[in-house]
């Protein structure tokens, strides 16, 4: 994929608010995972020294891992829907951002919908910035949305500071984000180019779904028949004409369909700018799992069959895939229609922020995939897909921003026990292995009973 050709991050506000810091013990690093002392100063790495022994030179000043632990990059999560302002109670800034700090991630965007007022004017940029303000328990960006009255305007969104813009080609759900249609695309996508923009797209076709509408039913069969593999396969191939015609850099969001894949590959061998993401749900939950009646499971595009998850796997492993990143889209437990059991008239969305890296972690050991590799689907490639500088890197001169994790530690998912607004997760009573048990912000640990250290970014500084 062509890199973004903006990136910008928060510097450090002054040395006395960020972290002076060193730690010892086992690190992920481009060798593996191995010795290391991590010397931290104004909240940045300085320096990282080998050490031949854990007990090498230790004075007392340096914080120890414990044997079970590995010092990692703080993640990065590039597709969190927050809702605040106007729709709070299924989300927002404080208890979204302890969720992603108590899963490792210190940097998220959030998605410009579906806030009310949604992000697709300056305006409601501004808004949704002072609701941030003061909430947050790690780093903040923000999406901006294309919509139809937002086109011809999209260039003061990017420089107010937004790192780019989503679209959907059918019904958001939401009022307050209605879709392009395919002439509206190519316009959105011949300003951004304009400026080296950004485009990201929920990509299902909308005279596809329409064909294979559903009624009322507690049938996860019904509801998955409902949203064929079609609706996504159709919908690229309408994003990578676009971009093909305008030179726009596309990013297709939570792909589901692996029938996309080969369309994909094939765009981007021959110059196409193009990038694609994936999500925990389609590559740890299947299809054939899925009781009927149970809601929680429903997101769009929908959680398809096993074989199809292992091509996900592989798309990812081929680099046709670029990262993975929560779609983190909750709302509350009447909207999710538990009772009823009904997917035709559930929200669909999946809250995982706090638990991505856990999910992907267990399947990947199982698939033979080693830590450094699924970090970096989790850290270092989203940033880099959106321009966030050296963020999800544990390098000397990047933000200290880490995570320490223990990839042997075993535990049970129970859904009152996560930070995010509402005690709902299609992972209920799973059993996982490895948890994230501190995350340092700019070489501070974050603390997610005291006050919020997360800064708001822009991608203009």
């Amino acid at each position: 994929m062509t890199e973004p050709s903006t990136s910008s991050e928060a510097p450090p506000t002054s040395t006395t608010q960020e972290g002076d810091l060193v730690l010892r013990g086992r690190v992920l690093t481009d060798d593996g995972v191995v010795l290391r002392r991590v010397v931290v100063s104004g909240g940045r790495v300085v320096t990282i020294e080998s050490v031949s022994d854990w007990s090498d030179t230790d004075d007392g000043t340096e914080v120890v891992l414990a044997d079970d632990e590995v010092l990692i990059p703080g993640l990065v999560d590039t597709h969190v829907h927050v809702n605040e302002p106007g729709r709070t109670e299924w989300e927002g800034f404080a208890t979204a951002t302890r969720a992603a700090a108590a899963g490792g991630v210190t940097t998220l965007l959030d998605m410009p919908l579906n806030s009310i007022p949604a992000t697709t004017d300056v305006a409601a940029l501004e808004t949704k910035r002072a609701a941030a303000a003061g909430r947050c328990s790690v780093d903040v960006g923000f999406w901006a949305g294309a919509v139809p009255d937002s086109l011809g305007h999209l260039a003061e969104l990017w420089e107010a500071g937004a790192y780019g813009f989503k679209c959907f080609l059918l019904d958001s759900g939401v009022p307050e984000f209605p879709p392009l249609s395919t002439t509206q695309l190519r316009a959105a996508m011949a300003e951004i180019a304009a400026f080296d923009g950004i485009l990201v797209v929920h990509a299902e076709d909308p005279d596809v779904i329409a064909a294979h509408g559903m009624d009322a039913s507690r049938s996860y069969g019904d509801f998955l028949a409902s949203r064929p593999p079609e609706a996504e396969t159709t919908a690229i191939g309408t994003v990578i004409a676009a971009a093909r015609e305008t030179g726009c850099r596309a990013h297709v969001v939570h792909l589901s369909a692996a029938e996309a894949l080969p369309e994909i590959a094939a765009a981007r061998a021959d110059g196409v700018r193009l990038s694609v993401e994936t999500c925990p749900h389609y590559l740890t939950l299947a299809a054939e799992a899925v009781p009927d009646g149970q809601t929680q499971f429903k997101c769009c595009p929908p959680v398809r069959g096993e074989a199809n998850a292992d091509l996900l796997w592989r798309g990812l492993l081929d680099g046709v895939v670029d990262c993975v990143v929560s779609d983190h889209s909750p709302c509350t437990p009447d909207l999710k229609g538990l009772d009823a059991g009904d997917f035709d008239a559930a929200w669909g969305g999946i809250s995982s922020l706090q638990l991505g890296l856990s999910l992907v972690w267990t399947e990947a050991q199982r698939r033979g995939i080693d830590l450094a590799t699924v970090v970096g689907w989790m850290s270092a490639a989203p940033a880099r897909v959106v321009g966030l500088g050296r963020r999800g890197r544990l390098d000397v001169g990047a933000p200290a921003d880490l995570a320490v994790f223990a990839p042997d530690e075993r535990w049970t998912v129970r859904a009152a026990e996560l930070q995010h607004r509402n005690a709902i997760t299609p992972y209920e009573g799973r059993e996982v292995t490895g948890r994230v048990r501190r995350t340092y912000l700019r070489g501070v640990p974050v603390d997610l009973a005291g006050p919020p250290r997360g800064h708001l970014l822009s991608r203009a500084g």
